[in-house]
């Protein structure tokens, strides 16, 4: 009997534990970045990593900077091509979810994602790029985690500063450098929407900067950006 509850505790509550711990260590990481920067994501550790096999000394290129500095046309331009429902929803768009499901099972193949900035962010911070159920739990879980610890501005400051952008390319600040030798404060609106439609392919963009399909949806985009809600500003 006494070999059994032991069996049940390496095969059962160990496992638990450990999973809840996890959370636990999301839920205080995240808490900490209420008014804390971070200064690398599990996303960005994994790309570098990457630049590294090929050469020892790469390096990032990343800077960060304070929402203010961000200017209005790329926030404007990001929510219109990326979630247009960000100020409203709960960190999931469900319904956004339920269209991509049908787009994709239509074409026969996975041609739209459905994600929010928030879940885009969970991904970033603390996970890989693999494609699983349980990655895509974890996301919820974090997802949640985020709405319920920040407010939507904080959100988006963060993944501003930390989205993938290029090859090796991350933040705002540096893609302005990057693509236009600018700061991201200073970013015009056609500069915007053609970062905006890079985010979902950034390091395939960064190699086909003349794209049909890029300079058609930034086109797009550009005429969306207006009626874009940026979130509430902090009380």
């Amino acid at each position: 009997m006494k070999s059994l509850r032991k069996l049940l505790f390496w095969i059962i509550v160990l496992p638990v534990m450990l999973v809840l711990l996890l959370q636990l260590y999301f839920f205080v990481q995240i808490w900490w970045w209420k008014d804390h920067n971070p200064e690398s994501t599990s996303f960005m550790r994994q790309q570098l990593s990457i630049l590294r096999e090929k050469d020892p000394n790469a390096q990032l290129q990343f800077r960060w900077v304070p929402y203010a500095r961000i200017s209005n046309n790329l926030k404007r331009a990001i929510i219109a091509s990326e979630d247009s429902n960000f100020s409203e929803h709960d960190g999931v768009d469900w319904e956004a979810l339920q269209k991509a499901y049908e787009k994709n099972e239509k074409k026969g193949k996975v041609v739209a994602g459905g994600s929010t900035i928030t879940q885009q962010l969970a991904k970033n911070l603390f996970l890989s790029g693999e494609r699983s159920y349980l990655r895509k739990g974890q996301e919820f879980i974090i997802t949640y985690m985020l709405e319920f610890l920040l407010d939507k501005q904080r959100i988006f400051e963060l993944y501003l500063n930390v989205v993938e952008w290029g090859n090796g390319v991350f933040g705002a600040e540096a893609a302005a450098q990057h693509y236009y030798r600018t700061t991201a404060a200073n970013l015009g609106a056609e500069q915007a929407a053609r970062l905006a439609v890079m985010l979902p392919r950034p390091r395939y963009y960064d190699r086909n900067r003349g794209s049909g399909y890029l300079a058609a949806r930034t086109s797009l985009i550009l005429r969306r950006m207006n009626a874009a809600t940026l979130p509430p500003t902090h009380k």
